[in-house]
């Protein structure tokens, strides 16, 4: 392990694909600050990291409440000295509705999370990356397949990720300058304790023909090593969007 590790913000790191990431660059030698809202979960991925050696930091935050966010990474930074990585994965699905029948207040939390706290962790990211020494870093966002195609009843939660990908786009283009990188995931299936209560307890997930399917999904690890090796690359070298999906997911040809 390096005497001076890079370190890596992961928001949402108390399950999921957040907590899988957050182990992998534990495990890969990084400092990590693990954000979530809840602290218990965050503990638990603390205390699961400890054989790797590394040090992370447990930090409760709301995403969407900006002084939550200033501290998480005013408090990363005082403790760590710098941060090299941020991987902006904190979101929610929202609701599974009719269009015509989603709620307001429901509607306004998907975006208040997925894009508004997205752009406030990287807001502050990018800040400290600009003044640090050496100056840089890469910020990470978490897209979706959904980025690209909808699934029926998602007009909420599709709407951010495509949002996603035009804040990739313009902090990929305004970091230039800066040695900061940006880049996006788009993930599909990933066998989160959702997708798993979905797909493998038979439910199925909704088509656009109208039917219900199984659909296959691959395991987290293979998504946070792919994350890993994205953060790893030097910061003259980027990958722009990456697509990570099970291999047979119904997602080329859908509809």
């Amino acid at each position: 392990m390096s005497s001076n590790p890079k370190v890596a913000v992961v928001t949402g790191a108390g399950s999921g694909i957040g907590k899988q990431t957050a182990l992998a660059f534990l495990e890969a030698g990084y400092s990590v600050a693990l954000a979530g809202r809840r602290k218990a979960p965050l503990e638990k991925t603390a205390t699961e990291a400890a054989a790797s050696g590394s040090k992370s930091l447990v930090v409760p935050t709301d995403v969407a409440d900006r002084q939550a966010v200033r501290d998480l990474f005013s408090r990363t930074k005082g403790f760590f000295g710098r941060i090299d990585v941020l991987f902006n994965n904190a979101g929610i699905f929202g609701p599974s509705v009719l269009f015509e029948d989603i709620p307001y207040e429901e509607w306004k939390a998907v975006v208040d999370i997925n894009v508004t706290g997205a752009f406030l962790c990287a807001r502050e990211a990018f800040r400290i990356m600009k003044a640090q020494k050496p100056m840089g870093g890469r910020i990470i966002n978490n897209g979706s397949i959904s980025a690209h195609s909808p699934r029926p009843n998602s007009a909420a939660y599709t709407t951010t990720k495509h949002a996603i990908t035009g804040l990739t786009k313009s902090l990929s283009l305004d970091g230039r300058k800066y040695d900061i990188a940006c880049c996006q995931i788009d993930i599909g299936n990933a066998a989160t304790d959702l997708i798993k209560a979905i797909m493998q307890d038979g439910k199925g997930a909704a088509q656009a023909d109208g039917s219900v399917a199984v659909e296959p999904s691959l395991e987290l690890d293979h998504v946070a090593r792919a994350i890993v090796q994205m953060a790893s690359l030097p910061l003259e070298a980027n990958v722009l969007f990456m697509t990570i999906m099970a291999t047979k997911m119904p997602f080329i040809g859908r509809g």
